[in-house]
């Protein structure tokens, strides 16, 4: 069976069974229903290969008895990630290459069960509810505590981001379907297409850019429907909700818990992936980043770039980059994507320092050129999560005279010799 058939079956699976959670009213039996479900799309979807994320699990319970709370975080993360590379270069100690539905089970699943772990143990048992810290990449383990204790009556407004989000599907499906169509990422590796003009070869990688992030699209929006007919996520809007790090204001929170739930108004900021205005039109490559897959975008802010020493400066970028390559995957094509990104954030914002100024116009012209670039080096890096190997990602960047990283040098230099120049008396 075909992975995006797998991929949609257990997508609108779980949209359903998320009504049937949503409209339980016994806390255990919603455990129940879910777990159940879970099981039995890991079953199968996976098969025998569901071990691994047990095996994960399971030896995260014993860290989390052994290992004191100053160190678990530490020995968790070479733990999950150690095993994930294990997990993905099985078949070179003679195991079964995993099937890329178990294998994206396994991402997200060492994630996780890191951050569970580490905050189970800096959580104090006096703390009530309403401070619980345990993480996940998509959502917090508070916001699945806090669904399974969500009251069937509450009035939340699913239908209305449902439809909102339902609206969307046809347009990106269509857009998806006709890329796909007429362009193959396996027409890169042939010797014809470097026999094109320059001009076809630079401009392919822009249809399939097209492919790769409608495909994604679809699956982020699929996910949140689940998470919206099943209540995850839904906080009232007093309790200013933010994508992947849920109430930020407690004391609303607990007050809104007194109140008739009849009466509230609530919304799913805490399950909001994917910003598609955002990563479409966004002007910079960095806001362009945050629209796109936005829990993990918070995990990878949160829990990597944030812990990192100031000094480090671009560093903590490059960094932060490395471990999302990592976690990703094993392929080359990832590594070399991802630690492109710093560079081009560099000549960016030195761009952005040395232009970004004059009348209204002028700052526009310069954001819609920001824009147009900000778009080609998404592409550009897309041909690495495409073509993965070493390879065939150089050969083609080599097929269009590594156009983006000479643009990248041009720009660093443009932009840092033509950047308002800070006086002595500020300096002082």
């Amino acid at each position: 069976m075909p992975d995006d058939i797998i991929y949609a079956t257990l997508l609108l699976v779980s949209v359903g069974s998320g009504v049937l959670v949503r409209n339980t009213r016994s806390i255990l039996a919603r455990k129940l229903i879910a777990s159940s479900v879970g099981i039995g799309l890991v079953l199968f979807s996976c098969g025998l290969e569901g071990v691994h994320p047990l095996i994960v699990t399971g030896v995260n319970c014993l860290l989390i008895l052994l290992v004191g709370a100053r160190w678990c975080h530490i020995a968790s993360f070479i733990w999950c990630f150690g095993y994930l590379a294990f997990f993905r270069a099985a078949h070179w100690f003679g195991l079964p290459r995993p099937q890329p539905v178990t294998n994206a089970l396994q991402l997200f699943n060492a994630l996780r069960e890191l951050h569970l772990k580490y905050t189970m143990l800096n959580t104090s048992r006096s703390e009530t509810m309403f401070r619980r810290k345990q993480q996940s990449p998509y959502y917090k383990y508070r916001t699945y505590h806090d669904m399974l204790h969500l009251k069937v009556d509450a009035h939340i407004p699913i239908r209305k981001y449902a439809l909102a989000r339902i609206k969307q599907l046809p347009v990106i499906a269509v857009v998806y379907l006709g890329c796909s169509y007429f362009f193959n990422i396996q027409y890169v590796k042939t010797e014809e297409f470097s026999q094109d003009p320059l001009w076809f070869r630079l401009v392919y990688m822009v249809p399939m850019f097209q492919i790769f992030r409608t495909r994604l699209y679809l699956a982020w929006i699929m996910s949140e429907l689940m998470c919206f007919t099943a209540g995850l996520g839904a906080y009232p809007v007093e309790a200013k909700a933010k994508c992947g790090e849920g109430p930020s204001d407690f004391v609303a929170l607990k007050e809104c818990s007194e109140k008739d739930v009849c009466h509230m108004e609530y919304e799913f900021e805490t399950v909001h992936n994917l910003d598609i205005w955002g990563c479409e039109l966004a002007p910079t490559t960095r806001e362009g980043l945050r629209s796109w897959n936005m829990s993990v975008q918070y995990w990878l802010a949160a829990y990597v770039h944030r812990r990192l020493p100031r000094h480090l400066g671009a560093g903590r970028v490059a960094i932060t980059m490395g471990v999302s390559a990592f976690w990703h995957g094993i392929h080359p094509g990832y590594y070399l994507s991802f630690l492109t990104v710093p560079p081009i954030l560099v000549a960016e914002d030195l761009m952005i320092a040395a232009f970004r100024r004059g009348s209204a116009t002028q700052m526009l012209l310069f954001d819609w050129a920001c824009w147009f670039f900000k778009m080609r080096g998404f592409d550009y890096n897309c041909m690495g999560f495409l073509l993965l190997t070493y390879g065939d990602t150089v050969a083609y960047w080599k097929n269009i005279y590594f156009m983006a990283h000479i643009v990248i040098v041009i720009f660093c230099v443009i932009g840092y010799l033509l950047r308002p120049k800070k006086s002595k008396k500020k300096k002082e």
